[in-house]
């Protein structure tokens, strides 16, 4: 963990960079939405569902090349099956704040589905980010200052000598 203004600096950056990637996926989560109501005859969940999936894959590209393109690439595959592990938990609550107002309150106008589907992308967003950050997109391994040199670079373990 980093200590001082330089660890608000790094956690700010990485809240600004997912910001905008998350807004821009907003956009398009809502828009699909929009668009598939207008356009198909699909139950306001079905097609929130459907919303959901294009901007968890529109997210997954602006996240991994953008806001955490830093972190660990390793383990590819961990990564990915972690996303959409977390995406789908992620689709659930937000798919199922606007279920809930839909077929448990009656709130189904357009105004109305489109105000919980963004209260639903908004819950979502908090769980979304806790988890990308902390199990999908790792952080690669500390650096520290090598003792003597006053800069960053990777901490060597010492080598033994043979005698």
């Amino acid at each position: 963990m980093e200590r001082g203004s330089s660890g608000l600096r790094r956690i700010f950056r990485e809240v600004a960079k997912f910001g905008a990637v998350g807004g821009a996926g907003v956009l398009v989560n809502l828009g699909v939405f929009n668009l598939v109501r207008q356009v198909t005859d699909l139950q306001v969940v079905r097609a929130g569902v459907i919303a959901t999936i294009v901007a968890i894959i529109f997210n997954y590209v602006g996240f991994r090349y953008f806001t955490y393109r830093d972190r660990d690439k390793s383990r590819r595959t961990r990564e990915m099956s972690l996303f959409l592990l977390y995406s789908a938990i992620g689709l659930v609550i937000e798919n199922g704040i606007l279920y809930a107002a839909t077929y448990g309150f009656g709130w189904d106008s357009p105004l109305q589905s489109n105000i919980f589907k963004f209260l639903g992308i908004g819950v979502a967003t908090l769980f979304r980010f806790w988890s990308y950050r902390t199990w999908v997109f790792r952080a690669l391994p500390a650096r520290g200052p090598v003792a003597g040199s006053g800069r960053l670079t990777q901490r060597r373990k010492p080598q033994q000598r043979v005698p």
